[in-house]
């Protein structure tokens, strides 16, 4: 089927953090999330906590275009981010792509 429109550009990133390290990584991710949903080409950066096992986290990074979605991780907070919880990190982060189709507003 041939798309009528660019995709977003998703990226759904998985975190599982030390238990001691829950706190910090929830401060550290909300000061990330707060630069990353003002720049430009940013749809949605969302980021959830595992219910039922609250050291497991989901990023969901949506953005109009691979350029912007590159961009994102130059941009100081995102360097600065990545730096902070590597450390904090049960198992490395784990980034999946995908196309974002639905919804297009």
């Amino acid at each position: 089927m041939k798309l009528n429109f660019n995709p977003m550009i998703v990226t759904i990133v998985h975190v599982e953090v030390k238990p001691e390290y829950i706190d910090d990584f929830i401060r550290v991710t909300t000061k990330n999330h707060q630069h990353s949903v003002q720049e430009p080409g940013n749809l949605r950066f969302d980021v959830l906590q595992k219910e039922d096992h609250p050291v497991k986290f989901m990023l969901y990074e949506a953005y109009e275009s691979e350029a912007e979605a590159a961009a994102h991780k130059e941009t100081p907070h995102y360097l600065e981010w990545r730096e902070r919880v590597a450390p904090w990190m049960a198992q490395p982060r784990k980034g999946i792509k995908y196309n974002g189709l639905l919804p297009r507003e």
